[in-house]
Parts: C-alpha cells; structure tokens; sequence
C-alpha cells in the first residue's frame, strides 16, 4: 500500500476487531488511529468491563476465542465456578485471564486516570503498536428500547440474549460527551485521508461513536471520503444481533438496507460477492461499491480486506 495518508476507522465487537487487525497489519503504527465504541461499557461485580475495547484488543493481540466471538482463547473459569456457588451473579460471564483486564482498569479509573490512558497501557502490555482509542473518556451508555420496556444494553445483550424485539436506542450521556483527545486530533489531523466504518454493529457499535456530538460534527464535516465494510452477507448478521435489530426496526436485513441505514454519511460501501446484484440499487443511491469477499476467517482474509478498502477509500473523490 502506498504512503498516502492515514487512516481513522471506528471499530466495536467481532467485525471490528478482526478488521483493526487487518488494518493494523497494512498500515504502519503512526498512519492508523482505531476509535472502539465504549457505550457498552458497564459495571458489574464492581469492576468496569468494557466490552468492545476489550474484543478489540483480545483480537489485535491474536488473543481472541474463535468460537464464543468474545473473551480470551484457553480461558479457564475457576472465578465463575467460585461465585456460582456462592450464590453470585453468573449471567455475565468473566473468564479467569479476562479479569485481570477489569480489575487494573477499575484500580486506575478509580485512581484517577483517563480511560484513554488506561487503554493505552493496557494495548501495549499485549505487544499492540497502534493507537487504540475509547471514543470518549466520558461515559456514555446504551440503553434499548424494546417491547418490554427500557433495557442496558448488557441486560438486553447477554442476560435476555437479544430476545425482546427493539424499537429504538437511547445513548446516555452522549450529548454532554467530549471526544477522547486522540480521536478529535485524529479526525482533524490534515494528513488524514479517509474514515472506515469497520464491518460493526451499526447501531450499537458505530452509532454511539457519531453520538458523542463532536465525532457525529466532524464526520459530517470531514473532507475525505468515509467508506463503510457492510456486516450483514447474504441477509445475515456475520456475527451478533443486526439482523434481529434490523428487522425489527423494519430495515431490509441486506448489504442495501445497511447502505439506505447509513446514507449520505457515506461514500462507499464494501459488500460480499454473494450480495454482487446488490451493487446496481446501492449506487443508484449515491454510495459506489466495491465488491469482495469480506468474510474473515484467516489473518490473510482481515489483511486483504483491510488493504481492498483503504484503497477504495482512496479512489473516492475528496469532498469540497
């Protein structure tokens, strides 16, 4: 890949981990700047667990469990047995390793330092180069709307498994939130070339980042094309509730319904080759396409897709 600028991409779950780590393999540690959503962040048992920061990193450092989509490969769950038979909560669960991950951010948040600066050590204990940055140091929480009533988002997530059909989203605290220092000077640095929209949850993993009201003004803002990888192949979510979300917001389930959910915010769309016919009625929108295998099962298949969209990015045509 050429040295033709750097790159911003906001990244949340399975899909965003695995195309940070693509992107982290194409480009050089000073031309890429990760954003990780953080509204998934909650509290339980005491400690601070942020979820998408931690996916993230799990598969930036090669440590990530295929099979579950979250947590650590070989983890052992002797805390969980433990608390289970003291009658503690067990819904959430948190693997031996994985704990030590809450309890030193929950010792610095609680002394005093920035989830910023927590996150940066934490990225580079594991070997991680690249700048990994929460979305704001600010809390901001995700609450879904469903049939049942008003929900955390763990709760609808993990202790309901996604059961309860949504009918919208709220983002707490997002109004009052400040960007983390590095994703305003990311998003304003003039050697920027373009934004990714990593193959995530686009309404609880990306919405929440362009909540926070000085990322959603940036983007808006911005000058260099924003490119967007579709997590949904063949009318299905690659990995959690999309499909489920969408469909119960009444948005077609296709890599179309993600271009028609997104707009004008985007430049470009990423889409499967099994959703190639799509192509026609997602430009006819003004959004051009580029058509790839987008699934990621190996480091090759997250380094080429990472590389194939950061060059689409750059075929765009600079806003003016």
């Amino acid at each position: 890949m050429g040295d033709t600028g750097n790159i911003v991409a906001f990244a949340g779950g399975v899909g965003g981990g695995k195309l940070a780590t693509g992107l982290a393999r194409a480009l050089a540690a000073d031309r890429l700047t990760i954003v990780v959503n953080t509204a998934d962040d909650f509290e339980h048992l005491g400690l601070h667990v942020s979820p998408d920061l931690d996916s993230v990193m799990y598969a930036m450092a090669g440590m990530e469990n295929t099979e579950t989509g979250w947590g650590i490969a070989g983890e052992t769950w002797s805390f969980m047995e433990a608390l289970a038979r003291l009658g503690g909560e067990t819904w959430f669960r948190l693997g031996d390793r994985d704990l030590a991950t809450h309890v030193v951010r929950t010792r610095r948040l609680r002394a005093g330092d920035t989830l910023s600066e927590i996150t940066a050590s934490l990225y580079a204990a594991l070997g991680i180069a690249h700048r990994v940055v929460p979305m704001s140091d600010d809390a901001v929480r995700t609450a879904v709307v469903t049939d049942t009533g008003i929900l955390d988002f763990q709760d609808y997530f993990v202790r309901q498994q996604a059961e309860p059909h949504v009918r919208g989203f709220e983002f707490r605290g997002a109004g009052a939130a400040r960007p983390a220092p590095a994703v305003e000077a990311a998003l304003a640095d003039p050697s920027l070339a373009a934004i990714v929209v990593c193959p995530s949850n686009p309404f609880v993993s990306v919405a929440p980042i362009l909540a926070v009201p000085r990322i959603g003004a940036a983007v808006r803002s911005r000058r260099v094309p924003l490119v967007a990888v579709s997590p949904i192949v063949g009318g299905k979510a690659v990995k959690g509730p999309a499909m489920r979300m969408m469909l119960d917001l009444g948005i077609e389930s296709s890599a179309l319904g993600i271009a028609r959910h997104y707009g004008e915010l985007i430049d470009g769309l990423v889409i499967d080759r099994v959703d190639a016919a799509l192509a026609g009625p997602i430009e006819a929108l003004g959004i051009r396409v580029h058509v790839m295998d987008t699934i990621m099962r190996t480091a090759e298949d997250k380094a080429r897709l990472a590389d194939a969209t950061a060059e689409f990015a750059r075929t765009l045509a600079v806003r003016g």
